[in-house]
């Protein structure tokens, strides 16, 4: 039965169109201009905070050198204090002060010696 059903469908005349040309559009960027633009802007903004960020860097380099150079000088000025402190006991000894005395004229009397207590 279904080969009757398609010998009595009656044949429809296909109608052709006349063929029309198409023209293709050609894109010359895949990018458009407001994303260069941005891009850009991108490359700009990471390259302005690169040199910021090695400013900074430097900087800081810097200023820890000088930390390092007063820390050298404070060690070396203690370590001349030291010896200047070790310089004040050595001539403040008594024997170094009577020696002095003596070359300098002055007798030790004991009757005239007074002794001056702290406060």
């Amino acid at each position: 039965m279904s080969n009757l059903a398609r010998k009595h469908q009656p044949h429809f005349q296909t109608i052709q169109k006349p063929e029309t040309e198409v023209i293709k559009v050609k894109r010359h960027a895949r990018i458009t201009p407001g994303e260069k633009i941005l891009a850009l802007l991108l490359i700009a903004f990471i390259g302005i905070m690169a040199v910021q960020i090695i400013s900074a860097q430097s900087k800081i380099y810097e200023v820890n050198k000088g930390i390092e150079d007063v820390k050298k000088e404070i060690q070396e000025q203690q370590i001349f204090n030291g010896n200047l402190e070790m310089q004040i006991s050595d001539m403040s000894k008594y024997e170094r002060i009577g020696e002095k005395a003596k070359d300098l004229g002055l007798n030790l009397d004991e009757d005239n010696v007074r002794v001056v207590e702290k406060k």
